[in-house]
């Protein structure tokens, strides 16, 4: 921020000084040179236009004038018989004036047309006579109306690329959730379909055997319990329903959903793609709730995914934090940050789908999610999924 307004100071301060040197440094030249100067010398105000656009106007309106009626002589005379010649400089002013019709708001806008042309009127009729200036007068309404037209058409076509996006942004969630339906449709089948399995052996066994009849209802009620769980936090913010997830085949219902204990084969595929994964791990690990376990993987999934696409690092690194209460998942690459990785991910106007589902996932386990580039270079993913109970069951080391 710092560096881009110095930037505008040191343009605007260039501007000034080249309009000076056109106007004391060559009085004798043509109206022509003089005008085709001051259009070159108002490039030094682009950065005072993008942070402060109505001064960059006045600075415009400045030097255009001083460059028309600085020079003396045959060069004052021949501004009444064309507007052609000095008065190119104020097609800078004009090409102001569209920039603040396509980013300012209205008021901002009308006072810039209404000062633009005020002030070349008054310097048209303080020069033209006659014939001469009506149709000088209608030259700068040309102008200014031509300008007005290019930011009113520029400004509508920024708004409706900002609906489309935001109509792609509405769409890539309700396709995110449709996902997480199915999955969740899985992880609920999967576990629906153990229940059954141990409720039959135990019916079979409970005379004969009680000891494993009772492993088996103990079983049956961590399962169940762990499925009404993510049923009460995951289907409550889902509104529709996948018509095609019922029939995706009893085989692909009960098999179980991906999960953290899966990192090792996702590092290994990130790595046959050219990216080298560091996974660390910190706390107790132990087995999660399938939903939370899911989330996790599926962030650290679209994470890498996102490394290898856009990062342009050979290298990141994956911290998995197992607290009391909660688990913490961080995605750091040293790769090209907000221009490299983060294209995807979608800071300002280039805001990815990538994100979105991530920062859905979370949002539906009542989790916190970030994402942005790193102070020292680039990129990080970091999301904390709260845990509903603390889950005792150990895991194997990994």
């Amino acid at each position: 921020m710092t560096r881009t307004k110095t930037m505008a100071w040191v343009g605007g301060a260039l501007y000034l000084l080249a309009v000076g040197l056109l106007v004391g440094g060559a009085p004798r030249a043509s109206g022509t040179v003089h005008g085709v100067g001051a259009l070159l010398a108002a490039s030094l105000l682009v950065s005072v236009v993008r942070r402060v656009p109505l001064l960059a106007l006045a600075m415009a309106l400045f030097g255009a004038t001083a460059v028309v009626v600085g020079p003396t002589g045959s060069a004052r005379a021949s501004l009444s018989a064309s507007y052609q010649g000095e008065f190119l400089s104020y097609l800078a002013v004009d090409l102001v004036v569209g920039l603040i019709v396509a980013t300012c708001a209205r008021r901002a806008s009308i006072v810039a047309v209404a000062g633009s042309l005020i002030v070349q009127l008054l310097v048209i009729s303080g020069f033209s006579h006659g014939d001469n200036l009506t149709v000088n007068v209608v030259i700068a309404f040309l102008a200014t109306a031509a300008a007005c037209m290019g930011g009113l058409l520029s400004r509508e076509r920024r708004e409706h690329a900002l609906a489309l996006r935001s109509q792609e942004v509405a769409e890539a969630v309700i396709a995110e959730r449709l996902r997480i339906a199915r999955e969740l449709h899985d992880m609920v089948a999967h576990s629906i379909g153990i229940i059954a399995i141990q409720a039959g052996a135990a019916s079979q066994v409970i005379r004969t055997r009680p000891t494993e009849a009772g492993e088996a209802l103990r079983a049956i009620e961590v399962t169940s319990r762990e499925t009404l769980s993510g049923l009460r936090r995951t289907l409550v913010a889902l509104r529709q329903a996948d018509p095609g997830a019922a029939a995706s085949g009893n085989g692909a219902a009960l098999a179980p959903s991906p999960g953290l204990a899966d990192l090792n084969r996702l590092v290994a595929a990130t790595a046959d793609a050219g990216v080298r994964v560091v996974v660390r791990r910190s706390g107790e690990e132990r087995a999660l709730p399938a939903d939370v376990d899911l989330s996790a993987f599926r962030i650290v999934q679209e994470a890498l995914t996102n490394v290898v696409r856009h990062a342009g690092t050979g290298r990141c690194r994956v911290l998995i934090d197992y607290g009391d209460e909660e688990v913490s998942v961080e995605v750091v690459d040293d790769g090209r940050g907000a221009n490299g990785n983060g294209a995807d991910h979608g800071l300002g106007l280039g805001l990815g789908l990538g994100l979105v589902g991530m920062r859905e996932r979370v949002a539906l386990l009542y989790g916190d999610f970030s994402a942005g580039p790193c102070p020292e270079g680039g990129f990080r993913v970091t999301a904390r999924l709260p845990l509903p109970e603390p889950a005792g069951v150990p895991v194997e080391a990994r």
